[in-house]
C-alpha cells in the first residue's frame, strides 16, 4: 500500500521562523506588580469577628453563627449557632466548636 501526501513547498520550512516571536529585551523595565487587592483573607476573618457568618463545610452541610473566634488552623468557634442541611435547619446549638480540616470556606452572612 501506497500513501501520497501533497506539501507545497515552505508549508513545514522558514514560514515558522516568521511566526517566532523575537526575544525579550532585557534593557526594558519589568511589568508593574499588579494591584493590589482590596483585602486579604486575614482582614476579612478579623473583620467578621463577632458578626453572623456561614460556615460550609466539606461534607455540605453549614453552620451559621456569630463567629466568636477562630485560629490559624481555621479551627472555628460559633454562638447561637444553627446546622443546616439541604438548606433546612436541622439543629440549633448554643456554642458550636468546628474543626479547621472540616471547613471548605467561611463567608459573612450580613453586609459588612
Amino acid at each position: 500500500m501506497t500513501v501520497a501526501a501533497n506539501v507545497e513547498e515552505g508549508a513545514f520550512g522558514n514560514d515558522m521562523d516568521e511566526q517566532t516571536p523575537p526575544p525579550p529585551d532585557h534593557d526594558s523595565p519589568p511589568p508593574p506588580p499588579p494591584p493590589p487587592a482590596s483585602g486579604s483573607p486575614t482582614e476579612f476573618l478579623k473583620g467578621v469577628v463577632g458578626k453572623r457568618v456561614i460556615v460550609r463545610l466539606t461534607s455540605g452541610v453549614d453552620y451559621r453563627g456569630v463567629l466568636s473566634c477562630l485560629d490559624g488552623y481555621m479551627n472555628i468557634a460559633l454562638e447561637q449557632t444553627e446546622e443546616h442541611v439541604n438548606g433546612m435547619i436541622t439543629n440549633r446549638y448554643g456554642d458550636a466548636f468546628i474543626r479547621g480540616n472540616n471547613v471548605l470556606y467561611i463567608s459573612a452572612a450580613e453586609p459588612l
